[in-house]
């Protein structure tokens, strides 16, 4: 009875192992489309609306879904502390680092928003709307790979962890 139990038991995990796996490559191209959203909806913010960045970044914080929306709400945060002596570059990496391992999104990603950081807050409206602009499509980019590896290795990961599971356990007996 206990070896069904533990046989049960690992291949549960094993199984659930492998769909956190492909939900992790699920989600990553969803993340992609609202970060990019988030970006244009920033380009508007500080062209159109000629918004202070603080302001414009939480207005974006608040019409994006988590996790991307806690990266521009701690980057509102961080620059509107009043103490504080950094630039609005230094504010924006660090709420980048901060929020990162919230999300499925990998290192192209990272660098095309730590890329942001020098011209956030910096420049003129019309050179920090061409680095957006830069940074969406590189973020779009991305997104159709994303799509390609969700196909391809979310399916493998759902049956590598099963089928691992099922070895252990006939290793086992």
């Amino acid at each position: 009875m206990l070896k069904w139990i533990g046989a049960t038991m690992i291949l549960a995990a094993g199984t659930a192992y492998g769909f956190a796996q492909a939900s992790r490559y699920a989600r990553r191209p969803k993340e992609l489309r609202l970060l990019g959203a988030a970006l244009g909806t920033l380009e508007s913010e500080i062209v159109y609306g000629l918004s202070p960045l603080p302001e414009a970044l939480n207005r974006v914080a608040s019409a994006t879904q988590k996790p991307v929306s806690r990266l521009f709400a701690d980057a509102a945060a961080r620059m509107a502390d009043a103490r504080s002596e950094r630039t609005a570059g230094d504010c924006w990496k660090e709420a980048v680092n901060a929020a990162w391992p919230a999300t499925a999104l990998q290192g192209p990603e990272k660098a095309s928003l730590l890329a942001l950081a020098p011209t956030l807050g910096m420049t003129d409206r019309d050179d920090q709307a061409k680095h957006l602009r830069l940074a969406i499509a590189q973020l779009r980019a991305e997104e159709e790979t994303a799509r390609e590896e969700q196909a391809r290795y979310g399916k493998m990961w759902r049956s590598l962890g099963a089928l691992t599971a099922a070895l252990v356990v006939i290793l086992m007996y």
